[in-house]
Protein backbone atom coordinates (compact mmCIF):
# COMPACT_ATOMS: atom_id res chain seq x y z
CA UNK A 1 0.00 0.00 0.00
CA UNK A 2 1.19 3.51 -0.75
CA UNK A 3 -0.19 4.84 2.55
CA UNK A 4 0.51 3.70 6.08
CA UNK A 5 -2.51 5.50 7.55
CA UNK A 6 -5.79 7.10 6.61
CA UNK A 7 -6.15 10.65 7.89
CA UNK A 8 -8.68 9.63 10.55
CA UNK A 9 -6.25 7.08 11.98
CA UNK A 10 -3.57 9.65 12.89
CA UNK A 11 -3.73 11.06 16.43
CA UNK A 12 -1.74 13.74 18.33
CA UNK A 13 -0.24 11.09 20.60
CA UNK A 14 1.55 9.69 17.54
CA UNK A 15 3.93 12.68 17.64
CA UNK A 16 7.31 11.84 16.17
CA UNK A 17 6.06 8.86 14.15
CA UNK A 18 6.70 8.66 10.43
CA UNK A 19 3.55 8.27 8.31
CA UNK A 20 2.54 8.19 4.67
CA UNK A 21 -0.84 9.59 3.62
CA UNK A 22 -2.34 9.56 0.13
CA UNK A 23 -5.15 11.66 -1.26
CA UNK A 24 -5.92 14.97 -2.92
CA UNK A 25 -4.58 18.46 -2.34
CA UNK A 26 -7.66 20.16 -0.92
CA UNK A 27 -6.25 23.64 -0.37
CA UNK A 28 -2.86 25.36 -0.12
CA UNK A 29 -1.81 28.67 1.46
CA UNK A 30 1.61 30.21 1.15
CA UNK A 31 2.36 32.77 3.88
CA UNK A 32 5.86 34.10 3.63
CA UNK A 33 8.22 31.18 4.11
CA UNK A 34 5.53 28.79 5.32
CA UNK A 35 3.25 26.64 3.14
CA UNK A 36 0.10 25.11 4.61
CA UNK A 37 -1.36 22.22 2.62
CA UNK A 38 -4.71 20.62 3.37
CA UNK A 39 -4.59 17.00 2.22
CA UNK A 40 -7.86 15.06 1.96
CA UNK A 41 -8.74 11.40 1.78
CA UNK A 42 -12.18 9.86 2.18
CA UNK A 43 -11.86 9.90 5.99
CA UNK A 44 -10.96 13.55 6.51
CA UNK A 45 -8.46 16.39 6.05
CA UNK A 46 -5.04 16.90 7.61
CA UNK A 47 -2.72 19.90 7.61
CA UNK A 48 0.75 19.47 6.13
CA UNK A 49 3.07 22.33 7.12
CA UNK A 50 6.28 23.05 5.22
CA UNK A 51 8.59 25.76 6.63
CA UNK A 52 11.48 27.07 4.61
CA UNK A 53 14.70 26.08 6.36
CA UNK A 54 13.09 23.08 8.05
CA UNK A 55 12.31 21.18 4.85
CA UNK A 56 14.05 21.00 1.48
CA UNK A 57 13.48 23.56 -1.25
CA UNK A 58 12.17 20.71 -3.41
CA UNK A 59 9.34 20.15 -0.91
CA UNK A 60 8.60 23.90 -0.74
CA UNK A 61 8.36 23.98 -4.54
CA UNK A 62 6.11 20.92 -4.64
CA UNK A 63 3.49 22.76 -2.55
CA UNK A 64 2.83 24.98 -5.57
CA UNK A 65 0.98 22.22 -7.46
CA UNK A 66 -2.72 22.90 -8.27
CA UNK A 67 -5.58 21.91 -5.98
CA UNK A 68 -7.03 18.43 -6.48
CA UNK A 69 -3.65 17.04 -7.46
CA UNK A 70 -3.33 13.40 -6.40
CA UNK A 71 -0.45 13.24 -3.96
CA UNK A 72 1.53 11.07 -1.56
CA UNK A 73 2.93 12.76 1.54
CA UNK A 74 5.61 11.20 3.69
CA UNK A 75 6.35 12.99 6.95
CA UNK A 76 6.38 13.15 10.71
CA UNK A 77 3.45 13.73 13.04
CA UNK A 78 3.82 16.89 15.15
CA UNK A 79 1.43 18.17 17.82
CA UNK A 80 -0.15 21.53 17.00
CA UNK A 81 -2.80 22.94 19.34
CA UNK A 82 -3.84 25.50 16.70
CA UNK A 83 -4.72 22.77 14.21
CA UNK A 84 -8.32 21.51 14.34
CA UNK A 85 -7.07 17.93 14.56
CA UNK A 86 -4.53 18.78 17.24
CA UNK A 87 -1.59 17.84 15.06
CA UNK A 88 0.01 18.45 11.67
CA UNK A 89 2.40 16.58 9.44
CA UNK A 90 5.87 17.94 8.67
CA UNK A 91 6.69 16.56 5.21
CA UNK A 92 9.90 14.80 4.27
CA UNK A 93 8.72 14.01 0.74
CA UNK A 94 5.74 15.04 -1.42
CA UNK A 95 5.01 13.13 -4.62
CA UNK A 96 2.55 14.18 -7.31
CA UNK A 97 1.17 10.79 -8.35
CA UNK A 98 -0.64 12.00 -11.48
CA UNK A 99 -0.19 15.63 -12.64
CA UNK A 100 -3.50 17.20 -13.69
CA UNK A 101 -4.16 17.27 -17.43
CA UNK A 102 -7.60 18.90 -17.19
CA UNK A 103 -8.97 21.87 -15.25
CA UNK A 104 -11.21 20.91 -12.32
CA UNK A 105 -14.74 22.07 -13.34
CA UNK A 106 -15.85 23.51 -9.98
CA UNK A 107 -14.64 24.30 -6.49
CA UNK A 108 -14.49 21.10 -4.42
CA UNK A 109 -14.22 23.08 -1.17
CA UNK A 110 -17.77 24.42 -1.78
CA UNK A 111 -16.66 27.98 -1.06
CA UNK A 112 -18.01 28.74 -4.52
CA UNK A 113 -21.27 26.74 -4.85
CA UNK A 114 -21.93 24.79 -8.03
CA UNK A 115 -25.30 23.88 -9.55
CA UNK A 116 -26.47 20.31 -8.92
CA UNK A 117 -26.53 19.49 -12.64
CA UNK A 118 -22.96 20.70 -13.01
CA UNK A 119 -21.91 18.52 -10.11
CA UNK A 120 -23.76 15.51 -11.49
CA UNK A 121 -22.15 15.99 -14.90
CA UNK A 122 -18.82 15.57 -13.11
CA UNK A 123 -19.94 13.23 -10.33
CA UNK A 124 -16.44 11.77 -9.87
CA UNK A 125 -15.31 15.26 -8.86
CA UNK A 126 -18.42 15.95 -6.81
CA UNK A 127 -17.75 12.82 -4.75
CA UNK A 128 -14.61 14.56 -3.47
CA UNK A 129 -16.74 17.21 -1.74
CA UNK A 130 -16.93 16.51 1.96
CA UNK A 131 -20.69 17.12 1.92
CA UNK A 132 -21.23 14.57 -0.85
CA UNK A 133 -18.98 12.10 0.93
CA UNK A 134 -21.10 12.56 4.06
CA UNK A 135 -24.33 11.72 2.19
CA UNK A 136 -22.94 8.45 0.88
CA UNK A 137 -21.40 7.58 4.23
CA UNK A 138 -24.95 7.81 5.58
CA UNK A 139 -26.32 5.77 2.70
CA UNK A 140 -23.75 3.05 3.40
CA UNK A 141 -24.96 2.91 7.00
CA UNK A 142 -28.57 2.66 5.79
CA UNK A 143 -27.73 -0.39 3.67
CA UNK A 144 -25.60 -2.06 6.30
CA UNK A 145 -28.13 -1.44 9.05
CA UNK A 146 -30.99 -2.80 6.92
CA UNK A 147 -29.14 -6.06 6.40
CA UNK A 148 -27.89 -6.36 9.98
CA UNK A 149 -31.25 -5.74 11.66
CA UNK A 150 -33.08 -8.18 9.40
CA UNK A 151 -30.39 -10.85 9.63
CA UNK A 152 -30.90 -10.80 13.41
CA UNK A 153 -34.61 -11.36 12.73
CA UNK A 154 -33.76 -14.48 10.69
CA UNK A 155 -34.30 -12.94 7.26
CA UNK A 156 -32.38 -14.47 4.36
CA UNK A 157 -31.04 -12.25 1.57
CA UNK A 158 -32.05 -13.25 -1.96
CA UNK A 159 -31.80 -11.79 -5.45
CA UNK A 160 -34.51 -11.21 -8.06
CA UNK A 161 -34.22 -10.59 -11.83
CA UNK A 162 -34.40 -7.13 -13.37
CA UNK A 163 -35.81 -8.53 -16.63
CA UNK A 164 -39.47 -9.59 -16.55
CA UNK A 165 -42.07 -10.77 -19.01
CA UNK A 166 -44.99 -8.59 -17.82
CA UNK A 167 -45.97 -5.79 -15.46
CA UNK A 168 -46.07 -6.72 -11.79
CA UNK A 169 -47.71 -3.59 -10.39
CA UNK A 170 -50.37 -3.02 -13.01
CA UNK A 171 -50.29 0.70 -13.68
CA UNK A 172 -46.77 2.07 -13.90
CA UNK A 173 -45.25 2.45 -17.34
CA UNK A 174 -42.48 0.01 -18.16
CA UNK A 175 -39.20 0.26 -20.02
CA UNK A 176 -39.31 -2.29 -22.82
CA UNK A 177 -36.14 -3.93 -24.08
CA UNK A 178 -35.31 -6.33 -26.90
CA UNK A 179 -34.54 -9.78 -25.49
CA UNK A 180 -33.48 -12.08 -28.31
CA UNK A 181 -36.67 -12.63 -30.37
CA UNK A 182 -39.13 -11.06 -27.95
CA UNK A 183 -39.88 -7.85 -26.07
CA UNK A 184 -39.52 -7.90 -22.29
CA UNK A 185 -39.39 -5.25 -19.59
CA UNK A 186 -37.21 -3.85 -16.82
CA UNK A 187 -38.76 -4.77 -13.48
CA UNK A 188 -40.65 -2.06 -11.61
CA UNK A 189 -40.77 -4.25 -8.50
CA UNK A 190 -39.44 -7.61 -7.24
CA UNK A 191 -42.86 -8.26 -5.74
CA UNK A 192 -43.79 -11.52 -7.45
CA UNK A 193 -40.38 -13.07 -6.90
CA UNK A 194 -40.11 -12.40 -3.18
CA UNK A 195 -43.59 -13.88 -2.81
CA UNK A 196 -42.52 -16.96 -4.74
CA UNK A 197 -39.55 -17.34 -2.39
CA UNK A 198 -41.89 -17.34 0.62
CA UNK A 199 -44.23 -19.78 -1.10
CA UNK A 200 -41.13 -21.89 -1.69
CA UNK A 201 -40.65 -22.18 2.06
CA UNK A 202 -37.92 -19.59 2.68
CA UNK A 203 -40.33 -17.89 5.11
CA UNK A 204 -38.44 -14.59 5.66
CA UNK A 205 -36.57 -12.95 2.80
CA UNK A 206 -34.95 -9.59 2.18
CA UNK A 207 -33.34 -8.00 -0.85
CA UNK A 208 -31.69 -4.82 -2.10
CA UNK A 209 -32.07 -4.22 -5.82
CA UNK A 210 -32.67 -1.64 -8.58
CA UNK A 211 -36.17 -1.03 -9.95
CA UNK A 212 -37.24 0.91 -13.01
CA UNK A 213 -40.26 3.12 -13.71
CA UNK A 214 -40.88 4.78 -17.05
CA UNK A 215 -43.07 7.66 -15.88
CA UNK A 216 -41.86 11.05 -17.06
CA UNK A 217 -41.05 12.32 -13.60
CA UNK A 218 -39.83 15.86 -13.16
CA UNK A 219 -39.83 16.25 -9.39
CA UNK A 220 -37.14 16.29 -6.67
CA UNK A 221 -38.68 13.10 -5.20
CA UNK A 222 -38.56 10.62 -8.10
CA UNK A 223 -35.98 8.67 -10.08
CA UNK A 224 -36.50 6.39 -13.06
CA UNK A 225 -34.01 3.93 -11.64
CA UNK A 226 -34.02 3.64 -7.86
CA UNK A 227 -32.98 1.17 -5.19
CA UNK A 228 -35.49 -0.72 -3.09
CA UNK A 229 -34.88 -2.45 0.22
CA UNK A 230 -37.55 -5.16 0.37
CA UNK A 231 -38.80 -7.85 2.71
CA UNK A 232 -41.45 -10.55 2.57
CA UNK A 233 -42.46 -12.67 5.57
CA UNK A 234 -44.54 -15.84 5.60
CA UNK A 235 -47.34 -16.76 7.99
CA UNK A 236 -47.84 -13.06 8.71
CA UNK A 237 -50.35 -10.28 8.15
CA UNK A 238 -50.00 -6.54 7.63
CA UNK A 239 -49.76 -5.84 11.36
CA UNK A 240 -46.75 -8.16 11.62
CA UNK A 241 -45.15 -6.42 8.65
CA UNK A 242 -45.79 -3.00 10.21
CA UNK A 243 -44.02 -4.06 13.42
CA UNK A 244 -41.02 -5.20 11.39
CA UNK A 245 -41.00 -1.96 9.40
CA UNK A 246 -40.94 0.10 12.61
CA UNK A 247 -38.09 -2.02 13.96
CA UNK A 248 -36.05 -1.59 10.77
CA UNK A 249 -36.73 2.10 10.05
CA UNK A 250 -36.21 3.13 13.67
CA UNK A 251 -33.08 0.99 13.88
CA UNK A 252 -31.61 2.53 10.74
CA UNK A 253 -32.31 6.02 12.05
CA UNK A 254 -30.60 5.17 15.36
CA UNK A 255 -27.59 3.68 13.61
CA UNK A 256 -27.16 6.79 11.46
CA UNK A 257 -27.34 8.98 14.57
CA UNK A 258 -24.69 6.84 16.26
CA UNK A 259 -22.33 6.02 13.37
CA UNK A 260 -22.63 9.17 11.26
CA UNK A 261 -22.60 11.97 13.81
CA UNK A 262 -19.66 13.67 12.08
CA UNK A 263 -21.36 13.37 8.68
CA UNK A 264 -24.60 14.85 10.04
CA UNK A 265 -22.62 17.70 11.56
CA UNK A 266 -20.87 18.27 8.23
CA UNK A 267 -24.28 18.54 6.56
CA UNK A 268 -25.72 20.76 9.28
CA UNK A 269 -28.35 18.16 10.20
CA UNK A 270 -29.59 17.65 13.74
CA UNK A 271 -31.16 14.20 13.71
CA UNK A 272 -33.25 13.14 16.68
CA UNK A 273 -35.02 9.89 17.48
CA UNK A 274 -38.43 9.91 15.83
CA UNK A 275 -41.62 9.00 17.63
CA UNK A 276 -43.62 6.44 15.62
CA UNK A 277 -47.35 7.07 15.10
CA UNK A 278 -49.76 4.58 13.50
CA UNK A 279 -53.22 5.61 12.30
CA UNK A 280 -55.75 4.48 9.73
CA UNK A 281 -56.32 6.09 6.35
CA UNK A 282 -59.76 7.13 7.59
CA UNK A 283 -58.26 8.89 10.64
CA UNK A 284 -55.66 10.58 8.44
CA UNK A 285 -58.43 11.93 6.20
CA UNK A 286 -60.25 13.24 9.25
CA UNK A 287 -57.14 14.95 10.62
CA UNK A 288 -56.42 16.61 7.27
CA UNK A 289 -60.03 17.77 6.85
CA UNK A 290 -60.01 19.25 10.34
CA UNK A 291 -56.95 21.28 9.36
CA UNK A 292 -58.15 22.73 6.08
CA UNK A 293 -57.13 19.91 3.70
CA UNK A 294 -60.46 18.69 2.35
CA UNK A 295 -59.96 15.22 0.82
CA UNK A 296 -62.62 12.79 -0.33
CA UNK A 297 -62.38 9.22 0.88
CA UNK A 298 -60.64 7.18 -1.83
CA UNK A 299 -58.21 9.94 -2.82
CA UNK A 300 -54.47 9.43 -2.42
CA UNK A 301 -52.35 11.92 -0.50
CA UNK A 302 -50.28 14.58 -2.25
CA UNK A 303 -47.07 16.21 -1.01
CA UNK A 304 -48.93 18.97 0.84
CA UNK A 305 -51.10 16.38 2.60
CA UNK A 306 -48.05 14.36 3.63
CA UNK A 307 -46.28 17.45 4.98
CA UNK A 308 -49.38 18.40 6.97
CA UNK A 309 -49.69 14.89 8.41
CA UNK A 310 -46.08 15.07 9.54
CA UNK A 311 -46.69 18.35 11.36
CA UNK A 312 -49.78 16.87 13.02
CA UNK A 313 -48.53 13.38 13.84
CA UNK A 314 -44.73 13.37 13.96
CA UNK A 315 -41.82 12.56 11.68
CA UNK A 316 -42.28 8.78 11.43
CA UNK A 317 -45.89 8.02 10.57
CA UNK A 318 -47.56 4.81 9.40
CA UNK A 319 -50.94 5.05 7.68
CA UNK A 320 -52.77 1.75 7.26
CA UNK A 321 -55.99 0.35 5.78
CA UNK A 322 -56.03 2.25 2.50
CA UNK A 323 -58.99 1.85 0.11
CA UNK A 324 -58.48 -1.33 -1.93
CA UNK A 325 -58.87 0.56 -5.20
CA UNK A 326 -55.78 2.68 -4.40
CA UNK A 327 -53.45 -0.27 -3.87
CA UNK A 328 -51.70 -2.87 -6.02
CA UNK A 329 -53.87 -5.75 -7.19
CA UNK A 330 -52.20 -8.26 -4.86
CA UNK A 331 -53.11 -6.35 -1.65
CA UNK A 332 -55.38 -8.39 0.61
CA UNK A 333 -58.89 -6.92 1.09
CA UNK A 334 -60.08 -6.66 4.68
CA UNK A 335 -62.39 -9.52 5.68
CA UNK A 336 -64.93 -7.21 7.31
CA UNK A 337 -64.90 -4.61 4.54
CA UNK A 338 -63.40 -5.63 1.15
CA UNK A 339 -63.36 -1.98 0.08
CA UNK A 340 -60.52 -1.51 2.60
CA UNK A 341 -57.19 -3.29 2.16
CA UNK A 342 -54.66 -4.64 4.65
CA UNK A 343 -52.08 -2.18 3.35
CA UNK A 344 -49.94 0.63 4.71
CA UNK A 345 -47.42 3.37 3.94
CA UNK A 346 -44.70 4.93 6.07
CA UNK A 347 -44.09 8.67 5.88
CA UNK A 348 -40.77 10.01 7.14
CA UNK A 349 -40.18 13.72 7.55
CA UNK A 350 -43.14 14.50 5.30
CA UNK A 351 -42.56 12.07 2.42
CA UNK A 352 -43.55 8.47 1.70
CA UNK A 353 -40.51 6.20 2.07
CA UNK A 354 -42.17 2.79 2.31
CA UNK A 355 -45.24 0.92 1.14
CA UNK A 356 -46.49 -2.55 2.01
CA UNK A 357 -49.40 -4.88 2.59
CA UNK A 358 -50.61 -8.33 3.40
CA UNK A 359 -50.75 -10.13 0.06
CA UNK A 360 -53.59 -12.11 -1.43
CA UNK A 361 -52.56 -15.76 -1.05
CA UNK A 362 -55.87 -17.31 -2.22
CA UNK A 363 -55.65 -18.09 -5.97
CA UNK A 364 -59.30 -17.45 -6.86
CA UNK A 365 -59.32 -14.10 -5.08
CA UNK A 366 -56.00 -13.19 -6.70
CA UNK A 367 -57.27 -13.97 -10.20
CA UNK A 368 -60.38 -11.87 -9.56
CA UNK A 369 -58.17 -8.95 -8.52
CA UNK A 370 -56.07 -9.25 -11.68
CA UNK A 371 -59.16 -9.23 -13.92
CA UNK A 372 -60.69 -6.33 -11.98
CA UNK A 373 -57.61 -4.24 -12.79
CA UNK A 374 -58.00 -4.92 -16.51
CA UNK A 375 -55.05 -7.29 -16.79
CA UNK A 376 -54.93 -10.71 -18.43
CA UNK A 377 -54.53 -13.64 -15.99
CA UNK A 378 -52.69 -15.53 -18.75
CA UNK A 379 -49.76 -13.13 -18.28
CA UNK A 380 -49.57 -14.26 -14.63
CA UNK A 381 -50.05 -17.97 -15.18
CA UNK A 382 -46.76 -18.97 -13.52
CA UNK A 383 -47.61 -16.69 -10.59
CA UNK A 384 -51.17 -17.98 -10.14
CA UNK A 385 -50.03 -21.58 -10.40
CA UNK A 386 -47.73 -21.09 -7.42
CA UNK A 387 -50.67 -19.95 -5.29
CA UNK A 388 -52.62 -23.06 -6.25
CA UNK A 389 -49.83 -25.21 -4.89
CA UNK A 390 -49.86 -24.21 -1.24
CA UNK A 391 -49.24 -20.51 -0.55
CA UNK A 392 -49.17 -19.42 3.11
CA UNK A 393 -50.55 -16.06 4.30
CA UNK A 394 -47.76 -13.52 3.90
CA UNK A 395 -46.97 -9.81 3.96
CA UNK A 396 -44.13 -7.46 3.15
CA UNK A 397 -42.93 -3.98 2.32
CA UNK A 398 -40.32 -1.95 0.48
CA UNK A 399 -38.26 1.06 1.58
CA UNK A 400 -36.99 3.50 -1.05
CA UNK A 401 -33.30 3.73 -0.17
CA UNK A 402 -32.64 7.06 -1.86
CA UNK A 403 -35.70 8.73 -0.34
CA UNK A 404 -34.83 7.53 3.16
CA UNK A 405 -31.20 8.63 2.71
CA UNK A 406 -32.32 12.00 1.34
CA UNK A 407 -34.37 12.71 4.46
CA UNK A 408 -31.84 11.32 6.93
CA UNK A 409 -29.13 13.52 5.40
CA UNK A 410 -31.31 16.64 5.21
CA UNK A 411 -31.33 16.91 1.42
CA UNK A 412 -34.12 18.34 -0.72
CA UNK A 413 -33.47 16.56 -4.02
CA UNK A 414 -33.39 12.79 -4.35
CA UNK A 415 -30.62 13.00 -6.94
CA UNK A 416 -28.27 14.09 -4.13
CA UNK A 417 -28.78 10.63 -2.61
CA UNK A 418 -28.22 8.67 -5.82
CA UNK A 419 -24.57 8.33 -6.77
CA UNK A 420 -25.28 8.19 -10.50
CA UNK A 421 -28.96 9.18 -10.84
CA UNK A 422 -31.18 8.22 -13.74
CA UNK A 423 -34.08 10.52 -14.51
CA UNK A 424 -35.91 11.36 -17.73
CA UNK A 425 -33.00 13.48 -18.98
CA UNK A 426 -29.90 11.91 -17.43
CA UNK A 427 -28.26 8.67 -18.56
CA UNK A 428 -24.63 9.71 -18.00
CA UNK A 429 -22.21 9.47 -16.36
Amino acid sequence: MLRTHYVSEIKPEMEGRSVRIAGWLHEVRNIGKISFMQVRDHTGIVQVTAKSGEVSEEIIKSTEMPRESVILVEGTVKKNAQSKAGFEIVPTKITNLNPLAERIPFDVTSKVPAELDTRLNHRHIDLRRLETTAIFNIESTVLGSFRTILSKQKFQEIRAPSIVDAATEGGAELFSIKYFEKTVYLAQSPQLYKQLAVIGGMDRVMMVLPVFRAEKFDTPFHLNESTQMDIEMGFADHNDAIKMLVKVASGIESDVMKKNSADLERLGVKLEKSKVTVLTYKKAIEKLSANGHKIEFGTDFNRENEAMLQSLCGEMLIIKEYPTALRAFYSMPNKKNPEISNSFDMLYKGIEISSGAQRIHLPDLLEQAIVKRGMDPKNFEFYLTAFKEGAPPHAGWSIGMERFTMKLSGQHNIREASMFPRDRNRVIP
